[in-house]
C-alpha cells in the first residue's frame, strides 16, 4: 500500500471516529460527568492528530509543486 493511501486511510478512520463521539456527546449519550471529560480527550486528541496530518501532507503538496525548476524572474542592475 502507497504511503499517502495509507494516510488518506487512516485521516478518514480518524474523522468516522470524531464524528461518532461528537454524535454521543451532542445528543445525550453520556451517563456521568467523568465519560464527558474522557470523551472531549478523545475529541481533542483526534483533532490534533488530524492537524498533524494536514500539515504534513500541506507540507508535501508544497514540495511536490516547488521540486521542478526553479527561474529567478529579477531584473539584474
Amino acid at each position: 500500500m502507497e504511503d499517502l493511501q495509507l494516510v488518506l486511510k487512516l485521516r478518514a478512520q480518524i474523522k468516522n471516529s470524531l464524528s461518532a463521539l461528537a454524535i454521543t456527546v451532542t445528543s445525550g449519550g453520556v451517563d456521568n460527568f467523568e465519560t464527558y471529560k474522557y470523551m472531549l480527550g478523545q475529541i481533542n486528541a483526534y483533532e490534533a492528530i488530524l492537524q498533524e496530518i494536514s500539515n504534513l501532507l500541506e507540507k508535501k503538496e508544497q514540495h511536490e509543486k516547488h521540486s521542478g525548476n526553479i527561474v529567478d524572474l529579477k531584473k539584474s542592475t
